[in-house]
């Protein structure tokens, strides 16, 4: 009986040193890791490479053709509702539509804001000259999407015919579509 018990006795001061020189060696690794993130964390902030990396990008948007990393500009405009062209015997038909306008850039949305009750007008009126037969398929709808976006360019650019690589709108999206 007396070898059992030398055994069990010698046993645990074993373990207890190596789980303390463990318990050591992973404190020791969290520190050295949280110093290194402080000092990652802490020169960046300082560097001023950093800073002349933000100021070149913001160059590149004042230019008239905008770079990938550059936003788009959308501006929504309010639902439209309109009659349609009657057809046949069919009764009364309307359009309500929803329409947003990605811009080329900022200074494009002033001048829009500027010319809105004549842009609304002209759209009314684009959109109140149409067939609901004429807006029900895919290649209706792209079209009228052109017509609203010649002319919106139009009113914006008065002294250009359209054929102007620079337009303010590059397209229009329609959001909501309905003819009923």
């Amino acid at each position: 009986m007396a070898k059992v018990a030398n055994p069990v006795g010698e046993d645990p001061p074993k373990k207890s040193k190596k789980l303390l020189i463990i318990s050591i060696a992973v404190a020791l690794l969290l520190v050295v890791a949280g110093a290194g993130a402080v000092i990652l964390l802490m020169s960046g902030d300082d560097g001023q490479g950093d800073e002349e990396d933000v100021v070149v990008p913001d160059k590149k948007p004042r230019k008239k053709k905008a770079g990938p990393e550059v936003p788009p500009v959308f501006v929504n405009l309010d639902a439209f509702t309109v009659n349609l062209v009657p057809e046949g015997d069919q009764g009364d038909q309307y359009m309500q539509v929803v329409i947003a306008l990605e811009l080329d850039d900022m200074s494009s949305d002033a001048a829009l804001k500027n010319q809105m009750p004549r842009v609304r007008n002209n759209v009314t009126m684009i959109l109140s000259s149409k067939k609901a037969s004429q807006l029900l398929s895919k290649e209706g709808k792209e079209q009228l999407a052109k017509e609203i976006r010649d002319e919106i360019n139009r009113i914006l650019n008065p002294d250009t015919q359209g054929s102007a690589p620079e337009t303010p709108v590059l397209s229009v999206l329609f959001t909501s579509f309905i003819i009923q």
